[in-house]
């Protein structure tokens, strides 16, 4: 458990009360997704070490594998130098992307236009029970 109020104090929330946070596995260096964070998921993250966002969608916290079982325990909490992203070291359970990908990052610009560069490997249906 840590103590939110010194990050929190360090960090600075966008007009809709929100900061990006990049998820980046913390033994391979694989950059898995960016979410937003607000005040509260910040505090639930760094209280319980499983990650929580905010979901602006939904305009609720999301707490990461609720529904898949792909959740992400933390193991670091970093604050950039403008203390306006942040970048969270996680230990990721299976596929981050709601497409059933490792990463969220599978679409390359290339010169003969878009291409996805990574395998589904778990169909969405599998993840979401639908």
């Amino acid at each position: 458990m840590i103590d939110p109020a010194p990050a929190l104090a360090a960090l600075t929330f966008n007009a809709d009360g929100l900061v990006p946070a990049i998820a980046q596995q913390h033994d391979s260096g694989e950059v898995l997704m960016m979410a937003w964070m607000n005040r509260d998921a910040v505090t639930e993250t760094l209280r319980t070490g499983r990650v929580c966002y905010f979901s602006r969608s939904r305009n609720t916290l999301w707490r990461k594998g609720e529904t898949s079982g792909q959740q992400q325990r933390l193991v670091d909490f970093l604050i950039d130098c403008d203390g306006d992203t942040i970048l969270l070291k996680v230990d990721q359970d299976g596929v981050a992307c709601h497409t059933g990908r490792r990463n969220c990052f599978y679409t390359a610009a290339r010169a003969e236009g878009l291409a996805e560069v990574a395998p589904v490997l778990i169909s969405p249906d599998a993840l979401y029970g639908k």
